[in-house]
């Protein structure tokens, strides 16, 4: 029998796994300079803590959830977390961190599990990287959030985007502001796709986040929640674009950016990709107040996002900006016959102890064939060694950048490769495979 991966759960290969690692490397370096702690959390999770923090009402919970009966007795009900959101709040109350600290700061990258048709742009394991602070219910918390959203992106060099920025004001504000809005949808629900109309019942700010066209059309005119927003949460908002724009993050006020799940307040935020097609959303959040309160804990200020981690990668991609990620090797050992191969392989051996990346060939093949393969792995050098050389100590080293080449002696062979690599290495223009996106539109995470 032939196995096959599941559907929805795609195998991620050497070759783009150098492009993930160099995102993450990005995303960690952002963290740092922006003082947010790593952590990680576990990927199975109660069910009822996502029906509690994400909503009952929503899709993510009524269809998309992978959930299972345990061995207990009696059994529990196991969920594979789909948002990491609801599971940092659960762990922020598990360890008291709000007496721990006024503030706290959180970042994770993981995979979240979703269950729903596999297509372009969406799979049911996918990843995201996210930020969560904790303690605050001032805009600058908001405004420190969307900015390390748009310092993310400007470090990876992704420039083809627009930040979306609305309110969608306290839980007493939106109630008010779902009234006025059913008002409006219900005499023009036969204008309606069937999945808008579906969604009328249990959250109809929903409507107004549908990409549909006949949906787009419908609610043109529709009231928007700015305006039943009370002095408070107007002054919030005014604050939050003050921030941003001294801090020169541009962005558009996008009265039709809404957020799904039950636990946001206030602040609602999307980076949305503009060469990306219809799977445009890179990431966005935005501030949830009743999130931890939902878990089980006490009222406590949060704001926060996630961006998808393939969506980012096919960003780069369509930016021209993948290349660099394919792997690189330091140096590649040829060997030319039995006696250099065997000198070959132990010369690799110390490369590596000393820090190098080093290969050598496996295979016994031609020095042309081994030349082939140095260029397919990038490596920035290449040492060549065959009886004439053993018999004189020393190696041809060649600088496959310049195309330099030259004798250097075997008690110098270790000092001279860290010179050649110390120096900048030419841009590397092999491009590295991407695995197709995935990442939920962010109204859903």
């Amino acid at each position: 029998m032939t196995y096959q991966s599941l559907k929805g759960f795609p195998d991620i290969l050497p070759d783009a796994a150098a492009g993930w690692r160099r995102l993450e490397s990005v995303i960690h370096e952002l963290a740092r300079r922006f003082g947010y702690g790593e952590i990680r959390l576990p990927m199975l999770e109660s069910t009822d803590l996502f029906a509690r923090g994400v909503g009952e009402g929503t899709d993510i919970v009524g269809k998309e959830m992978y959930s299972f009966l345990d061995k207990s007795d009696p059994p529990e009900s196991l969920t594979l977390r789909p948002e990491l959101t609801a599971s940092a709040a659960r762990a922020f109350v598990q360890h008291s961190m709000a007496q721990a600290q006024p503030i706290t700061k959180w970042y994770y990258i993981g995979p979240m599990f979703r269950y729903e048709q596999p297509q372009a742009g969406r799979f049911r394991q996918f990843h995201q990287f996210g930020l969560e602070l904790y303690g605050s219910p001032n805009p600058e918390a908001d405004a420190e959030v969307i900015i390390a959203g748009a310092e993310l992106l400007r470090m990876l060099g992704l420039t083809n985007y627009k930040l979306r920025l609305n309110s969608i004001g306290t839980a007493e504000e939106r109630a008010a502001y779902r009234t006025a809005l059913l008002e409006y949808l219900t005499p023009l629900s036969g204008d309606l796709s069937q999945e808008s109309v579906r969604r009328m019942e249990k959250n109809p700010l929903r409507v107004l986040d549908s990409k549909k066209a006949e949906d787009i059309r419908a609610t043109a005119d529709a009231p928007k929640i700015l305006d039943v927003l009370q002095e408070e949460s107007r002054e919030h908002f005014e604050r939050v674009k003050g921030l941003l724009a001294a801090s020169g993050v541009e962005f558009t006020i996008d009265h039709r950016l809404v957020r799904g799940l039950d636990y946001y307040t206030r602040t609602a935020f999307e980076f949305q990709g503009l060469d990306l097609g219809a799977q445009d959303a890179l990431g966005g959040g935005g501030r949830y107040d009743m999130l931890i309160e939902q878990v089980g804990g006490k009222s406590t200020p949060a704001v926060g996002f996630s961006f998808g981690m393939e969506r980012l990668l096919i960003a780069l991609q369509h930016a021209g900006l993948a290349g660099d990620m394919a792997p690189e090797e330091d140096v590649y050992v040829i060997g030319l016959d039995d006696a250099s191969r065997a000198w070959a392989a132990t010369a690799t051996a110390e490369f590596r102890a000393a820090g190098l990346s080093a290969e050598c060939d496996l295979l016994r093949r031609s020095m042309k064939a081994q030349m082939r393969e140095a260029n397919r792995r990038g490596a920035r050098a290449v040492v060549i060694v065959g009886g004439d050389e053993l018999a004189g100590r020393h190696a041809q080293v060649k600088d496959l950048a310049s195309g330099d080449q030259k004798a250097i002696g075997f008690d110098d062979l270790l000092g001279e490769l860290k010179g050649l690599l110390a120096r900048p290495a030419a841009p590397h223009t092999v491009p590295a495979p991407v695995q197709p996106d995935r990442t939920e539109p962010i109204s859903e995470s």
